[in-house]
Order: structure tokens, then sequence, then C-alpha cells
């Protein structure tokens, strides 16, 4: 238990630094490559926050813990809202002005019922995987096209100082390798003491995805969100939690689907899926819902923190 314990904590803190590098390395070789700054911070940088989720989901699929993937998606984006962007606003209330995020909210509605659709009969296959992979392309595609016309959009022009300096192609590289390198070996960290503690504990891989794993691999998206909030970035604050939860349904959830298809526990979408989606449907009210400014509050932030916590004890009481 302690080593297990050991190895899921050193592996999840490795897992947000080989993320940081990844994108780094990433980002600068699109720069190199003359990539428009928009598209790199609508897409590589984005994608990076669910880095993380994307790896620990692959190396769970092919290691047959279907269950410890969906766990850590379903679970994760329940975090990035209640936790992350309830943390953020607890800190420094958030302003949203960004038409982009008026856009990508409806599109986070649609992803989020797709998978829902997908998962319906209770199994996930190849064929849903394959779905959820064509529309992660399809949302790039759109991202990109929305990056290139709406060039002085706030989040956009956040997104855009939010990539690191250029560095030359061989620096880059490295960087991107060394980071792929680590996210690999901490991913492979992380599954396995995730599964031992399950053991060990008599609970499901279901619920170790959804509780240790899925805030684990959720403190990308939380330091991210709260730097950007303190520097005033409100915008790019709730835009690093909108992003991550299409991208894990779409790139992290594909993962179980297309290396390890079949039935998966009952309760993900029985009781998961429902709360993530009571908690996609709360974002959309604390942030356009019923006012006039696209405001949350500190007193809304503390209600989404309250929320994820009480789906904890729920689930605590549950196993």
């Amino acid at each position: 238990m302690l080593l297990a314990t050991a190895a899921m904590t050193i592996g999840i803190a490795l897992l947000v630094w080989g993320a940081d590098r990844f994108v780094d390395g990433a980002a600068s070789v699109a720069k190199n490559l003359r990539v428009p700054p928009m598209v790199i911070g609508l897409t590589i940088v984005s994608l990076g926050t669910s880095l993380p989720e994307m790896i620990v989901a692959a190396m769970a699929a092919m290691d047959g813990n279907r269950d410890l993937g969906i766990g850590n998606v379903l679970g994760s984006n329940i975090a990035n809202i209640g936790l992350v962007l309830g943390i953020t606003a607890l800190i420094i209330p958030l302003t949203v002005q960004s038409m982009t995020l008026r856009r990508e909210i409806p599109v986070l509605f649609l992803v989020t019922f797709l998978a829902f659709a997908l998962l319906a009969d209770g199994a996930l296959s190849q064929i849903d995987g394959a779905i959820l992979a064509i529309g992660l392309v399809l949302m790039l595609f759109w991202i990109s096209r929305i990056a290139m016309r709406d060039r002085h959009d706030p989040m956009i022009e956040e997104f855009t100082e939010s990539i690191p300096e250029k560095m030359d192609m061989k620096s880059s590289i490295l960087w991107f390798v060394a980071g792929l390198i680590v996210l690999m070996v901490s991913s492979r960290m992380v599954v396995w003491g995730a599964v031992e503690i399950a053991h060990f504990l008599g609970v499901s891989d279901l619920i170790i995805g959804l509780t240790i794993v899925a805030v684990g691999t959720s403190l990308p998206e939380l330091v991210a969100s709260v730097a950007s909030a303190v520097k005033g970035e409100a915008d790019l604050a709730v835009g690093n939690v909108i992003g991550s939860n299409m991208f894990n349904l779409l790139a992290v959830l594909a993962m179980p689907g297309l290396l390890a298809p079949g039935i998966f526990a009952p309760e993900a979408l029985l009781r998961d899926f429902p709360i993530m989606i009571a908690f996609t449907i709360a974002l959309l009210a604390v942030s356009f819902g019923f006012k006039v400014g696209g405001r949350i509050t500190r007193i809304e932030g503390g209600l989404l923190a309250c929320g994820f916590f009480a789906y904890l004890f729920l689930l605590y009481i549950q196993s």
C-alpha cells in the first residue's frame, strides 16, 4: 500500500511536469514551423491540460482496466467544474467576456450528449472510440477556424500570451521527446499505483479513477486556471475548463474504446454521467444563465466546490 501510494503520488507529479515540457516543446516546434500563435494556443496548449488523462487512460486500457480510464474522464470533468472552477472563483471572481466561450459551451453540451449516446448501451466499442476520435479532429478544425477568424477575441489573445517563448528547433524537439517519455513512465506508475490501492481498499477501478486519479490528473487545470485568474485572464481560466472537458470526452474517452473495447461498470452511466451533465449545466448557469455580464462570483464558486465534495461523499457512502 505504501509503495503503491508513493508510486501514484510521484507519478502524478511527474505527469504534470511531463505535460508542461511536452506542451512547451510541441508549441515551440509549431512556432518554428510558423504555425499561427492563435492556432497553437487553442489546440496544442489546450490539449496539453488533458494529456495526463489521455496517457493514463491509454495505459489503463492497454492493461485491460477500461473502468479506470472511463472513471478518469468522468471524474476529471466533474473535478474541472466543481473543484477547479469552484476554487478559482473563490480566490477571485471571474468575468467572462469571450464570444468564443459562448460558442464553445453549446459544443461542450453537444459533445457530452454524443458521448452519452455512445455509452448508452453499456459498452464502449472500437466504433465508439473511432467516432470520438473523428469528433476530436472536427473540433480541432473548428477551433482553428475560430482562431483565424476572431483574431481580437479576449480569450484568443490570452491564449496567445500563454504560449511559451520560442526555442530553437533542436531544443524544442528535445523537450518534446523528454516530455513524452516522462508522460509514458509516470502514467504507468499512476495506473499501477491506482490499481494496487483499489485492490487493497476493496473498491472498484471505477471509484479510484473517479476520485484519486481524476483529482490528480486535474491538477494542471487547477494550476493553469488559478494562475490565469490571478493575472486577470478570466476567459482563459474558464476556457481551460471547457476545453479540457471537451478534449476529455473526445480524446481521452476514445482510448478505452480503441484499445480495450467492452462492457464497463454500469454505475458510470447511471450515476456518474448524469452528475457530470448536472455540473455542465451548472457551468452554463453560473457563466451566462442567470445574469447579465457573465460573472462567476465567490458564492457560486463555493457552491460548485461544495457540490464536488458532496459528490465525493456520495462515492464514499456507496463504496
